[in-house]
């Protein structure tokens, strides 16, 4: 949905099944029909596109989408690049950053979903791809310059996109916990040390055909961040703080993914036992824990930090994406205000082109622990999209 004040709204299409393509297909002339139904029937309906690498290499899927989105009124513009493989109904955990941003198989699948959002977007139009930051820390680390060199692979490719096609495909790394770009800080530096730098602008242009001056330019309009709120708020980020050390960079905000964060104020032994609910074997759900002296604890997944002793007197906030509306029963929390003070603040001064509402855990939530009841997927997603509007108005 193209919003009032700037930018366009939708919701990711991962929270359905998206392995193949046929689920895909049903995906949208389903849940996503009826949802577009209830929101806007008359109004072209924001879809942020899923497609598996298996999906995304089945033969004609670029011209059955625009067949799809021209006859139900859907509206293309961004794409979730993020999980190259399965992401439902299996355990995924730390295998979603696999591949990770030094294979030739990230890059090639990364450019085969800009072909396909190149052919859904109208002339001259711009899309976004939101992508793995790097890779999973413990694999990459030690590896920055692989990364990067990977990621100017990617973006020699999108520019020569442009040049052929008239539209532009952005990327949009996604800082997350424990990986290579896990929080705001290290996006910062990790852009400084091996983006936006004069190497860089060489190596782009020798890979492109640009000159010097040409290819820094397109760097920042080919590779930016895509901003999760549920990660920035795992992180203790402030959405203010955030967008002021960005803008500080100079590091373009492509996206912005509309999530809430599973939070406790107070790590006791009742509100570890309530949390325990939340421990799932598909997802990967980073904790980190914060004592009032300011002392942090990071750990990879929730029930590392439920084995952990002591810690009575932290918060902890963690990566279990709870739908936005969630109002948890004490002494569980969410982060929702995060999301809040950020939709505030893209209300007065557009903090990017796209935004997504990206809550993919209703399979595995505990519904009655967030407030969700039996609610369906589809009750859910409108509830979601609704409670964005209003703040957004």
């Amino acid at each position: 949905m193209r919003l009032s004040g700037g930018g366009t709204l939708g919701y990711c299409l991962n929270v359905h099944p998206t392995q193949t393509f046929t689920e895909v297909r049903a995906a949208l002339l389903g849940p996503v029909r009826e949802i577009k139904r209830r929101l806007c029937p008359d109004r072209p309906f924001g879809v942020g596109l899923r497609l598996s690498a298996e999906a995304a290499a089945e033969a004609g899927v670029a011209a059955e989408l625009a067949a799809i989105f021209g006859g139900e009124g859907f509206a293309a513009f961004t794409m979730n690049g993020f999980p190259y493989g399965r992401f439902h109904g299996a355990p995924v955990k730390e295998a979603v950053y696999e591949p990770d941003w030094t294979t030739a198989e990230r890059v090639a699948y990364s450019l085969s979903l800009a072909e396909t959002m190149a052919a859904l977007v109208p002339s001259a139009g711009f899309a976004t791809i939101s992508t793995v930051p790097g890779g999973f820390a413990p694999r990459v680390t030690g590896r920055e310059a692989a990364v990067a060199d990977g990621l100017l692979q990617a973006v020699a490719g999108l520019v020569r996109l442009e040049q052929d096609t008239g539209r532009t495909v952005a990327l949009a790394l996604e800082p997350e916990p424990w990986c290579l770009l896990d929080s705001t800080a290290d996006a910062v530096a990790f852009f400084r040390a091996h983006l936006f730098t004069e190497a860089a602008a060489r190596r782009l242009g020798a890979l492109a055909g640009l000159t010097a001056d040409e290819a820094a330019a397109a760097l920042p309009r080919h590779l930016g961040l895509c901003l999760d709120v549920c990660h920035m708020a795992v992180n203790f980020e402030e959405p203010a703080e955030t967008l002021a050390v960005l803008a500080a960079a100079g590091i373009p905000i492509h996206k912005v993914q509309l999530s809430a964060a599973l939070r406790i104020a107070r790590a006791d032994a009742a509100a570890r036992e309530r949390l325990a609910a939340f421990r799932d074997a598909v997802y990967l759900h980073q904790t980190v824990a914060r004592a009032a002296d300011g002392r942090v604890r990071r750990f990879v997944d929730l029930p590392q930090a439920l084995e952990s002793p002591g810690g009575e007197d932290e918060e902890w906030r963690v990566h279990f994406h709870v739908p936005l509306f969630a109002e948890p029963e004490p002494p569980l929390d969410s982060t929702s205000g995060a999301l809040e003070g950020m939709l505030a603040i893209h209300r007065d001064r557009p903090v990017a082109p796209h935004l997504e509402v990206e809550t993919y855990t209703w399979d595995v939530l505990p519904a009655e622990a967030c407030g969700a009841g039996a609610m369906s997927v589809v009750d859910g997603i409108e509830r979601e999209m609704r409670w964005v509007l209003e703040r957004l108005s």
